[in-house]
């Protein structure tokens, strides 16, 4: 029957042995455990195993690495349920050592959807420009139910969800001061309904933009966009064409008609 002779403690983890035995041919190295299957099958020199023993103390520490390796994917951040399998299926473990870990995890609370949920839409809300229908989005990409989404976003309120679109509609809404004033406004609301933010909020959040407006800014943007259009069709319309066409320039970008008249009589003769 096989007998151990050696233990020795692997150099990159202390918690892990290689076992050597003698099947008849001398010393040779014939599998690892972790420290808790070396406890509990007291194993030490001078033991001796027979081969269904062997394989048995494999098998079982096969789903102890699977464990580990699911211990350490959890030491950088929260996971999900279905995070966890998809990553031991990408590790090409079989289904039967991906059940038993994510069965030993939920038990020991260190898998929770419910409390995962909620950790990540806190996470959105003070870390990111995200709305609640992406983070609601995300949560279902990572195997969430539509109910258990909803709930976790309990914790992005209505008042938290109108401070952050308006913190950004005032970050943004003049960023790029050569388009006019209502381009600006219509890019800032599609972005927020992009970044997931319902009406409503947007609604709120726009609500005092108009106020905002600054006329200087709009006379700038004006004569930037009727330049550009004046060196566009100055070599192919004269007069009254030129004046129509870029006056419906300005206008598909969205200037006032006050600004575009004023333009058109300081910048473009009717020669």
């Amino acid at each position: 029957m096989p007998k151990i002779t050696k233990i020795t403690t692997q150099k990159k983890n202390t918690q892990r042995y290689n076992i050597f035995l003698d099947r008849g041919e001398g010393e040779a190295y014939a599998f690892s455990v972790d420290e808790e299957i070396l406890i509990e099958y007291m194993l030490r020199k001078g033991k001796e195993l027979d081969e269904p023993t062997i394989e048995v103390l494999v098998e079982k520490d096969g789903y102890h690495k699977a464990y580990s390796l699911a211990l350490n994917y959890l030491s950088y951040r929260m996971r999900s349920v279905k995070e966890m399998r998809t990553y031991m299926r990408e590790k090409e473990y079989d289904e039967d050592k991906i059940d038993y870990v994510v069965d030993r995890l939920v038990k020991e609370g260190l898998l929770n959807d419910q409390e995962f949920a909620v950790a990540l839409v806190r996470t959105r809300l003070h870390t990111s420009s995200k709305g609640p229908m992406l983070v609601k989005k995300e949560l279902i990409e990572k195997g969430l139910t539509a109910n258990e989404a909803e709930d976790a976003l309990q914790h992005y309120p209505y008042e938290d969800q109108v401070e952050k679109a308006s913190k950004w509609v005032e970050k943004k809404l003049r960023l790029d001061g050569k388009k006019s004033f209502k381009q600006q406004i219509q890019k800032v609301q599609q972005t927020l309904m992009q970044k997931g933010f319902p009406q409503d909020v947007i609604k709120v959040a726009m609500e005092d933009v108009k106020e905002e407006k600054d006329n200087d800014a709009e006379w700038e943007a004006v004569v930037h966009q009727g330049e550009k259009a004046l060196r566009k069709y100055a070599s192919k319309a004269e007069g009254y064409e030129l004046k129509h066409k870029i006056k419906g320039a300005l206008y598909r970008k969205g200037f006032p008609f006050e600004l575009i008249e004023q333009f058109l009589e300081e910048y473009v003769t009717e020669e």
